[in-house]
């Protein structure tokens, strides 16, 4: 009989230490980060809001310590299914986030989803992912056509009879402007699609200045932003309105372009002046940390971070229960900088998008305002296609 009870209690102690080094065994978050490439300046504005949240949580999610392995791989989305299988049979992550292109975004979903790690996008919000290709374990924090069906609704309440529409020629892109389409009311004179990273624009704004439209909507994220702007201004065209989503019209936009963008408008599901807890302390702690104000495209990545922390907190650590781990998720039990929001039936969030016109803030310094809401509680277009 004592021989017995030794036996049990070895076992015992054997399985209480096999637990403990389980729960030791820290979470690991694979980063699929745009350093270099045609999105490097989005790319390190992401970085740097995952960057703060990490240093605000210790380094832990929901209170156990984490891994974030970041790594470059450069906008290329071949890269990025390589990094991700990389991840998945190497590192055996529990949770995936970046990149900021909705291809990249498309091309490492399939093999996240078959092995059940959650993928909460930290930027690109696409629509095949929003509708027929949806899964239970993508996370969006808006969808691709939205920030342009709200920019369609501020075209037309600006009078705008007619508009040029112009964005990169890939999913994204294509995503963006059948956004705008679905809701801008007034004729489109010239639907154009420009090479993913290009820099020079001249002959596109030719083809603008001959349009004479009453309006040019663009989406060109980063770099492709910046050099637009500076040569559309540059060319004499200053007196055609531009009208852009936000990630068109950023802080990393301004900062480049300057005064020539002064009182444009652009639309967004969040700004730096949101009048709320969360979001005040986090712009604050990033401009204490970075000296300039935050961008969406931090923002989110902040979010995602945050989002994270949550879900494990809620699953008490036990992320291999990949079920009740996406139960969580969808319940975005956290303070989102955004406010109040919900994720719909694709998960894809119910929330408010705003407008944003580029002025001078009390400091005099060039940025972002809130103007209004214009979108609120909108959901995206495609999630009656999802099945799950």
């Amino acid at each position: 009989m004592f021989q017995l009870k030794k036996t049990t209690l070895c076992l015992a102690l054997s399985f209480g230490a096999l637990s403990q080094s389980q729960a030791a065994e820290p979470i690991k978050v694979g980063v699929a980060l745009d350093i270099s490439g045609p999105f490097a300046a989005i790319g390190v504005e992401t970085r740097d809001g995952l960057e703060l949240a990490i240093e605000q949580l210790g380094g832990k999610l929901g209170g156990i310590e984490a891994r974030f392995l970041q790594t470059d791989f450069a906008g290329n989305p071949q890269q990025a299914n390589q990094l991700a299988n990389r991840f998945i049979q190497k590192d055996k992550i529990d949770f995936f986030t970046g990149p900021v292109a909705s291809n990249a975004a498309l091309a490492v979903g399939p093999a996240l989803f078959a092995a059940k790690v959650p993928f909460l996008s930290s930027n690109p919000g696409p629509s095949q992912f929003a509708g027929k290709q949806c899964s239970p374990y993508f996370f969006g924090v808006y969808q691709n056509d939205t920030y342009d069906e709200a920019a369609g609704v501020l075209a037309n309440e600006a009078g705008y009879k007619n508009a040029v529409i112009i964005a990169p020629n890939y999913p994204a892109g294509k995503d963006h402007l059948g956004g705008f389409k679905r809701t801008y009311k007034g004729d489109i004179k010239e639907e154009i699609y420009t090479k993913v990273g290009q820099i020079d624009y001249a002959a596109e704004i030719a083809r603008i200045r001959s349009e004479k439209p009453d309006a040019v909507y663009l989406f060109l994220p980063g770099a492709m932003g910046i050099n637009f702007v500076k040569q559309f201004v540059g060319a004499g065209l200053k007196d055609i309105p531009l009208v852009a989503p936000g990630f068109s019209a950023d802080q990393d936009v301004i900062a480049a372009v300057g005064d020539a963008v002064e009182n444009m408008q652009n639309t967004a599901h969040w700004a730096h002046d949101l009048d709320n807890p969360a979001n005040k302390a986090f712009v604050q702690a990033f401009r204490d940390k970075y000296k300039r104000y935050p961008t969406v495209y931090a923002a989110q990545s902040y979010d995602v971070v945050m989002a994270m922390d949550a879900a494990v907190r809620d699953v008490k650590g036990n992320v291999q229960d990949r079920d009740a781990l996406v139960a969580a998720l969808k319940q975005a039990n956290f303070n989102s900088v955004r406010g109040d929001f919900k994720y719909g039936a694709n998960n894809y969030p119910i929330q408010n998008y705003y407008v944003r016109k580029i002025g001078k803030d009390a400091n005099g310094e060039l940025t972002n305002i809130l103007v209004k809401t214009i979108l609120p509680n909108h959901q995206d277009a495609y999630v009656a296609e999802c099945k799950m």
